[in-house]
């Protein structure tokens, strides 16, 4: 039945960042390309909203650190509006009151002095321990930005070029030295508390650097594997400085919204409020997709830049999936474990241990003591939901940006771990939000009293809520936990760590791709120069 060739190039599924950098990519390329995000704003999880009436903040995802300058540059995000500034200080561990009281602040040119406080032998250690963490990660920085070797059992012309980029990655390893590749190795399989433990004995610097460990997920810092994700969170880069942690002036949405400018003047068009129902399938290829309106849009090729699961399990027909695929999907490790709320505060809280203004409420503030708290904090979330005594991070982006709240009030960022992402016993989070919400005030509050009193309002997805507005499957940040059996070749699947999906025609360009989540544009770059070899 004589069909004629359609006008699009490419269809987008979903204008979170990663498909708005791939767009981008595509659209310089000479192709066309429309991006379909079901939201009414793009951006994904990294968007600036109104949460409380002259409140605006960084919604889901909160900090820069992992954006990768390439994408930067290459998009001209600079020119588009994009300015990242510092934090002024690192991190800020505040220790309870209680069993002694203290604090350890990083950053600034400080931090052996700070670490000394509490151990000498950990200052000198520090060197050390920072420059064999670069090392590597100045490796895995390379291997972001390029399709990871790819399983294929589809003959040696499709074989040849795979083997000829593992025997390449392969020889960027071999360069490290023999220490080297042992720690390497030991970061992908050992928990981030044995790792610690070898370079370190104060148990506020562990927590510290093992909070790393645990971000967006949800196990415990003695969970083997847990040191990669440790190592995840030093890839980071802003403004040239390697493993800092910046603020986009104003929030998160600032970001994707200079890359919907730059696509836009690439050519991409982009819908909003266009939710796909489904990809369609013809003749075992993607060849377009139907919309939540009953939109028939074709392509020559479908990018999903969703989860997965949700692509595979919800979006294609399922006689459409492999059966490979379909068992793969239904064993993908999803849930970080994590409860994100925001709010709006009359005043700067004002902590016990460190009373008044400072360059400490400009950084990451840990409310964390020590790995064994970490560890509670995740056994019971297992058996109860959530944990009573849980791991907060409180960011105040404020103190660096002013025009997120009115004038002397401010606003707060709570990343809040260990929740479990489905609720036993048959609960809903629907029942136990506000619950927790108001467990996780009081948590800030015991370390800065007051606190609660200056809450204006406030904001508070759960892991449900997540799912439901941005499509984070289980509430996982990651699109997928960065589990060993998850990463590089093997993520999404063996067979499809190149970016093309289970059937011709289909592409991911996902966080649940190589590198993995976080803001980094990575995925989206790769996908894009494998849609452009492919389509010409």
């Amino acid at each position: 039945m004589g069909k004629t060739a359609p006008d699009i190039d490419v269809l987008l599924v979903g204008g979170g960042h990663n498909g708005l950098v791939c767009a981008a990519y595509l659209a310089r390329a000479g192709l066309k390309v429309t991006v379909l995000e079901r939201r009414g704003v793009v951006g994904g999880a990294a968007v600036t909203e109104q949460f409380h009436p002259g409140f605006r903040n960084s919604v889901a995802s909160y900090t820069v650190s992992l954006l990768q300058p390439k994408v930067i540059e290459d998009l001209d995000l600079h020119r588009h509006g994009l300015r990242i500034v510092l934090r002024k200080r690192n991190n800020f561990l505040p220790l309870p009151v209680e069993s002694g009281g203290g604090y350890l602040l990083t950053g600034g040119g400080r931090t052996a002095e700070e670490v000394a406080k509490f151990s000498p032998r950990d200052a000198a250690a520090l060197p050390a321990y920072e420059a064999r963490l670069d090392a590597i990660a100045d490796v895995l920085r390379a291997l972001a930005l390029q399709p990871p070797p790819n399983v294929t059992d589809g003959g040696w012309w499709k074989a040849l070029p795979e083997l000829l980029r593992g025997a390449r990655l392969g020889r960027r390893l071999h360069a490290l030295d023999e220490t080297l590749r042992q720690e390497l190795l030991d970061l992908f399989t050992i928990s981030a508390a044995e790792y610690l433990d070898r370079w370190f004995e104060s148990a506020p610097l562990k927590a510290l650097f093992g909070f790393d460990g645990i971000v967006g997920n949800y196990a415990s810092p003695y969970a083997p594997g847990s040191a990669y994700v440790l190592l995840h969170h030093v890839f980071g880069e802003v403004n040239g400085v390697k493993g800092a942690w910046g603020h986009a002036i104003g929030g998160m949405g600032a970001i994707t919204q200079a890359m919907a400018r730059s696509a836009a003047e690439a050519g991409v068009e982009i819908r909003v409020d266009a939710g796909v129902r489904q990809v369609l399938v013809e003749g075992g290829r993607a060849v377009g997709v139907a919309t939540a309106a009953g939109e028939v849009l074709r392509a020559r090729a479908v990018v999903a830049n969703v989860n997965p699961r949700l692509l595979y399990q919800r979006l294609l027909p399922a006689d459409a999936v492999p059966p490979a695929t379909a068992e793969r999907m239904a064993n993908w490790r999803c849930g970080s474990g994590t409860f994100r709320m925001n709010v709006a505060l009359s005043r700067l809280p004002d902590f016990s241990v460190l009373p008044g203004p400072g360059e400490h409420l400009t950084a990451g503030i840990i409310l964390a003591p020590s790995l064994d708290y970490m560890d509670r904090a995740w056994r019971d979330a297992r058996e109860h939901g959530w944990s009573r005594e849980p791991i907060v991070e409180m960011l105040i982006p404020s103190t660096l940006d002013d025009s997120l709240a009115p004038p002397g009030a401010h606003v707060a960022s709570l990343f809040c771990q260990h929740v479990a992402p489905q609720l036993p016993g048959g609960r809903s989070w629907d029942d136990h939000r506000d619950e927790v919400a108001d467990l996780m005030i009081a948590t800030v509050d015991r370390h800065a009293p007051g606190f609660a009193a200056s809450v204006l309002g406030r904001q508070a997805l759960s892991p449900l809520d997540l799912e439901r507005e941005f499509g984070l499957v289980g509430g996982d940040i990651f699109h997928g936990a960065l589990s060993l059996n998850q990463l590089f070749s093997a993520r999404p699947m063996l067979g499809q760590a190149d970016y093309r999906g289970a059937i011709p025609g289909l592409y991911l360009c996902g966080a649940g791709t190589h590198p993995g989540g976080g803001v980094t544009g990575a995925p989206g770059h790769n996908a894009a120069q494998v849609l452009i070899a492919d389509l010409g």
